[in-house]
């Protein structure tokens, strides 16, 4: 026994520990930055004030991590972020199809404590920071309620990724609460602060589940009781749950700091008030049958400071897409505010504008004015409110953690400050670092110099020519217009179609490109067809005189007409895509955007495709075959599709297939990178969507990679876009080989690049 007597006055047990580089916040960008960092071999705190990883997208939240793709909803094709985000949505799309938060939550900590070089602080709260000069923060400090331990960390870096910004309020960098005028960046998007508001609000989900027996529910005496004060309580549906009900906001007209606690109560007062409804008020068909399964015990907060960088992205950073010497991430989602009454506002729940395509977001939005050891990432970086409607998307901002992180690692190991990374010419050394990973910056691409495998000549034991692709596979009903992207390059092929037409009709169909070659919206007309159908089936042959002004997409368009059915077929590939001009709300995709004028937004069509297992592609012979799929794509510096596919694809019928880089003399080779598609496109929503497959189809499962002669490495049940092989001893050899073998049947194979250093 221990038995301790009448003390004075006693210390808590209090830690003193020094890394390379601290982080401080556990949500996606917070866990990307840190194993970013870690990798590179920073030795790495990552402080986080909950019991689990992954902020907003974590068990305890439960919203799904998004970014660029907007659910498919918009014209971002293959826009899904690359990296380590995309290493962790792949993991759970492989392991948790069906989107249990709970297993999200175990895919975080299974890649955080497979790193040896970070050590995790869970239920750790950042409550001070201590500076050393007025530009540099000596160390934070953080206490433990779980082991009553108080921890000193200090560090050569500082990250943070904490949501509200606790180092950056505390040092002192300078921040905005609220909407800038309009006339301060010519953003016309900016709200009415009195009619709208200014602040996005927090939110809070529950889950339901269907029982055999019916349930009683007596509403908790807090529970709100009139639903005349929530005007959209029409739109509650029995048995949708979770991030469908992400309108249940409060709290932007409220200190979304300083207020939290009272924010979360009158959430609660809302979510038990309108179970009650559901259960009690007689108007729901079924709920008898329902029990409330889960409801949040913290809300996810949206918006609250925002810290001044070396430069803000406003509005028309976004709309126009504009190019920065200093890129190193990007975002998709739409410009998408909310108005500051949540709930009980009778406006719409959310007003989201799109951009043509992805847009690019600068370094110096991580770099706070007046620090010198600190970097912002997630929802606290530098942007204006309006843009803040886009950027503060998970996916996005576990991008952006990404970048910082990787800073960070190449900070120390160059020894140069971060700072430096402004700088036009420094910066390329981490816009290189990132893209050798698979992070993808809009119109960049990885350096000529950064992989050893340039310099090899590469050959394969095949290659598509894509000529033809079998009317072997269901029809499509034009109840919308439907469109099939072609990679072409100057001239542009007479195509063949099949279409079937129940009576006598008119066809049109529309050859299109997007404005800009890295873009993916159908905005120019290249040149229109009418075909006058007869009834049954029949095919048409399309030729046109225009010319692609330089490689890039054709979209195949053909337009709506109940009466016609185009014949698809089976086959899939890299980088080829079919899309439909037919709605998805979910995202305010309704065909065509179509703002007032005054917004400073853009008109434009949606065409996006359609989850497996739709979405087939039309079936189509041309009068020449496409020749974008050859083995200079491998090491072409694009790791995705973008204005073409950057694929590698073998022929259509090898089911295994060998590419082998011959170099003319021995290279020394420590690691080699092999990249397969994991369909981009693909939003891999985290929780709830319940996807279709775990297994992408175009990604390779099994290979063998062989030196000269010898096998180093031999992969089976591959499901990872990134595939990272590192001998125990450099290589040393002029040849490489890489044998492959495809698992669907309906799929060539493809690899999308090749890295070797």
């Amino acid at each position: 026994m221990k038995q301790v007597g009448l003390d004075g006055f006693r210390e808590l047990k209090t830690l003193e520990l020094h890394y390379e580089l601290i982080v401080v916040g556990g949500g996606l960008s917070g866990v990307c930055a840190a194993l970013t960092a870690s990798r590179e071999g920073v030795k790495v705190a990552l402080v986080q004030d909950r019991p689990v990883l992954g902020g907003n997208a974590s068990s305890e939240v439960r919203l799904w991590a998004l970014g660029a793709t907007s659910h498919m909803g918009n014209n971002n094709r293959w826009a899904r972020e690359g990296g380590v985000v995309d290493e962790i949505m792949v993991e759970n799309t492989y392991k948790n199809k069906e989107g249990n938060p709970v297993i999200f939550d175990t895919i975080l900590i299974d890649k955080v404590l497979d790193e040896p070089h970070i050590d995790l602080y869970l239920n750790t709260a950042v409550f001070s920071t201590v500076k050393s000069g007025e530009s540099r923060i000596e160390k934070v400090i953080a206490f433990n309620s779980q082991n009553s331990t108080l921890y000193h960390f200090s560090g050569n870096y500082f990250i943070d990724a904490s949501g509200d910004g606790i180092m950056a309020y505390q040092a002192g960098v300078p921040y905005r609460i609220g909407s800038e005028a309009p006339g301060e960046f010519d953003e016309l998007l900016a709200p009415d602060v009195e009619d709208y508001g200014e602040l996005l609000g927090h939110t809070l989900f529950f889950y339901s589940k269907k029982q055999e027996q019916k349930v009683q529910y007596i509403a908790p005496d807090f529970a709100l009781k009139d639903m005349g004060q929530v005007p959209r309580v029409k739109n509650v549906k029995v048995g949708e749950d979770g991030c469908k009900l992400w309108w249940f906001e409060y709290g932007g007209r409220r200190d979304t700091v300083h207020e939290t606690e009272e924010i979360k109560k009158e959430l609660w007062k809302v979510v038990y008030g309108i179970w009650n409804h559901i259960k009690n008020s007689g108007d729901y068909e079924g709920a008898d049958y329902y029990t409330l399964e889960w409801v949040g015990l913290i809300p996810g907060k949206r918006e609250s400071r925002r810290f001044e960088g070396h430069f803000m992205l406003t509005q028309k950073d976004v709309i126009e897409q504009r190019e920065h010497y200093d890129a190193i991430s990007y975002g998709g989602w739409a410009l998408d505010l909310h108005p500051a009454d949540g709930i009980y506002s009778d406006k719409d729940g959310c007003t989201q504008w799109h951009a043509r395509g992805v847009y690019a977001i600068p370094y110096r939005c991580y770099v706070p004015l007046g620090m010198d050891n600190l970097l912002l990432t997630g929802r606290i970086i530098s942007v204006s409110h309006v843009a803040f409607g886009s950027t503060r998307v998970m996916a996005t901002c576990a991008h952006g953690g990404q970048a910082v992180g990787m800073a960070v690692a190449l900070s120390l190991k160059k020894g140069i400050p971060v700072k430096a990374f402004m700088e036009p010419d420094t910066v390329k050394l981490l816009q290189n670092a990132l893209l050798g990973k698979g992070h993808y910056i809009p119109g960049i691409k990885l350096s000529s110099g950064y992989n050893l495998a340039e310099k090899a000549h590469i050959t394969t034991s095949g290659t598509l020519q894509l000529e033809k692709l079998q009317p072997d596979g269901n029809w499509q009903h034009l109840e919308f217009s439907m469109g099939q992207m072609i990679p072409v390059e100057k001239k542009i092929p007479a195509v063949k179609l099949w279409v079937k037409a129940e009576e006598a009709t008119t066809l049109s169909i529309e050859l299109r490109v997007s404005s800009k070659p890295y873009n993916h919206t159908p905005d120019v007309l290249v040149d229109r067809f009418s075909y006058e159908l007869i009834p049954g089936e029949q095919s048409l042959d399309i030729q046109t005189g225009a010319k692609a002004e330089s490689p890039r997409y054709l979209f195949l368009c053909l337009m709506a007409n109940p009466q016609v059915s185009v014949a698809l077929t089976d086959r899939r590939l890299s980088g080829i895509v079919s899309v439909f001009n037919s709605s998805n709300p979910a995202v305010s995709n309704f065909g065509k955007q179509t703002p007032p004028e005054g917004l400073g937004v853009d008109e434009f069509e949606f065409w996006c495709p359609k989850r497996r297992p739709a979405g087939a592609n039309m079936a189509f012979e041309l009068s020449f075959p496409i020749t974008l799929f050859s083995e200079k794509n491998l090491v072409n510096g694009f790791f995705r599709p973008v204005h073409v596919p950057n694929a590698w694809v073998a022929g259509l019928e090898e089911k295994e297939a060998t590419v082998d880089l011959q170099w003319e003399e021995p290279q020394t080779i420590k690691k080699i990178r092999l990249f397969f598609d994991p369909d981009y496109d693909h939003p891999m929503e985290t929780v709830q969507m319940n996807h279709a497959e775990n297994y992408m189809p175009f990604l390779i499962r099994n290979y063998e990679l062989y030196a000269a002669d010898v096998r180093i490495a031999e992969v089976s049940d591959n499901y990872q876009t990134i595939n990272e092989i590192v001998p125990e001893t450099p290589l040393n050899t002029d040849r490489l080989t890489l044998k492959l073998k495809q698992n669907h049947s309906n799929v060539p194979v493809s690899v999308i690049g090749i890295v070797c250093e």
